[in-house]
């Protein structure tokens, strides 16, 4: 019998979901596990201009004995699958996301002049989370970069932002290039077209990973990676993820790709969608680009100065170094902070008022599947950050309470050693 909280949890979810990926992307995109989705009967979904599975018309079904309409079906499995991150393992197919390599002798300096980053005290085989700031210090994207060598870094970015991401690229690397800095050689960059990049995530995917490589996985520790053979295959491995829970994101050549998803995705990990994936990087405290994140915010706004090195945020000759100096002398005029909301869930877009005056807005809220409380994030006015803060959110033309907490929302998982 399918319980009624959960239902309820589900449904809100879902609602949130449907509409965010729902996007008119024209012409779509399909990654190397397209058909690889329908086989498991995947519901598909425009996102970031690509056709990806919200959702899989399996996951469940054993869990699941009521007679209910269809949609209320999809809402269940939206829950069954993030619970099952939660508490065992799920596996994302996340190769819509750009992969690129940037290689040449001064590849860290160049990368240090995009984002904020101590790239250069970065370990090898070490990744951080960094922003590409605009020249006002607005983020263009988030990004996460491995250093494999201080000539050599593979960069992750999104999809949604592809073209301005690569324009931006193409550009800083034709004004670089040509600039002093190339004296001992231009840097270059390839971008690792149709490439598969699986996310397998929760408390148990390292033992699952562990049964198919003879490499010791204890020793790979969050933010680091490796290449690891696996069942013959010889894979660019990073510990990490977007779920809060310990994992992997797994990068694979074409050719590859579907017969290693077929490997990874064997009972009992579960095929995983963007609904779930949303639901669990929200109670992990991440940022959404387009939600949360945008060109007229700084990393500073958005909570993310510690990705802005020690020793360069005084004199640190990044892009956009400016504007972030400036937010982080005398404080932005905003700042991003989690709530939790009494009664309906605040979506995207809901306003935030203090008394009478509106002082911020919701970029992403959902009720947490994890919690069963309705959680949110949002920007407002600087001074109304504090932990405790009570504000209200106007959600379907009534003002509710909403309590600033602290973030992430659940507590996160990962293997430090």
């Amino acid at each position: 019998m399918l319980l009624l909280r959960p239902t309820t949890i589900a449904r809100k979810t879902l609602r949130v979901s449907t509409r965010k990926f729902a996007t008119d992307a024209g012409q779509l995109r399909r990654t190397g596990l397209y058909d690889f989705h329908l086989e498991n009967k995947a519901k598909m979904v425009p996102f970031a201009g690509y056709s990806m599975p919200l959702s899989y018309g399996d996951v469940g079904q054993g869990k699941c004995r009521c007679f209910c309409p269809p949609q209320v079906f999809l809402i269940f499995i939206l829950v069954a699958s993030h619970n099952h991150v939660r508490t065992d393992a799920g596996l994302f197919d996340v190769g819509h996301m750009v992969q690129s390599n940037f290689r040449g002798s001064t590849a860290t300096q160049f990368l240090e002049w995009l984002t904020p980053s101590s790239l250069s005290s970065l370990k090898s085989y070490s990744s951080t989370l960094s922003v590409i700031l605009n020249e006002n210090g607005g983020i263009i994207d988030d990004t996460v970069i491995t250093k494999h060598a201080d000539d050599a870094f593979y960069v992750v970015t999104n999809a949604g932002r592809r073209d301005r991401d690569l324009a931006w690229f193409s550009q800083k690397l034709e004004q670089w290039n040509s600039s002093d800095h190339a004296k001992n050689g231009p840097v270059e960059m390839e971008v690792l077209e149709n490439w598969g990049l699986l996310a397998l995530q929760g408390p148990r995917a390292a033992s699952y990973l562990q049964a198919l490589t003879s490499f010791d996985l204890t020793k790979l520790t969050f933010g680091t990676s490796a290449f690891i053979p696996l069942e013959g295959f010889n894979l660019h491995v990073a510990r990490g993820g977007y779920t809060g829970e310990d994992g992997f994101e797994i990068s694979i050549p074409p050719s590859e790709t579907v017969e290693v998803a077929k490997i990874l995705s064997k009972y009992p990990v579960q095929l995983t969608g963007l609904g779930a994936r949303d639901s669990l990087r929200l109670e992990a405290g991440m940022c959404l680009y387009g939600n949360d994140l945008d060109e007229d915010t700084s990393p500073v706004e958005a909570g993310l100065s510690w990705v802005i090195g020690k020793e360069r945020k005084d004199n640190g000759q990044f892009i956009g170094a400016e504007g972030v100096r400036e937010h982080l002398k005398n404080g932005p005029p905003r700042r991003r902070v989690g709530f939790v909301v009494e009664g309906a869930p605040a979506r995207q877009g809901a306003k935030i008022f203090s008394k009478d005056e509106q002082i911020g807005i919701i970029t992403s809220g959902i009720p947490s599947p994890t919690l069963n409380k309705n959680i949110a994030m949002g920007f407002v006015k600087n001074g109304f950050h504090k932990k405790g803060t009570e504000l209200e959110v106007e959600v379907r033309n009534r003002k509710r309470q909403a309590v600033v907490t602290s973030m992430p929302f659940v507590k996160p998982n990962y293997w430090r050693g």
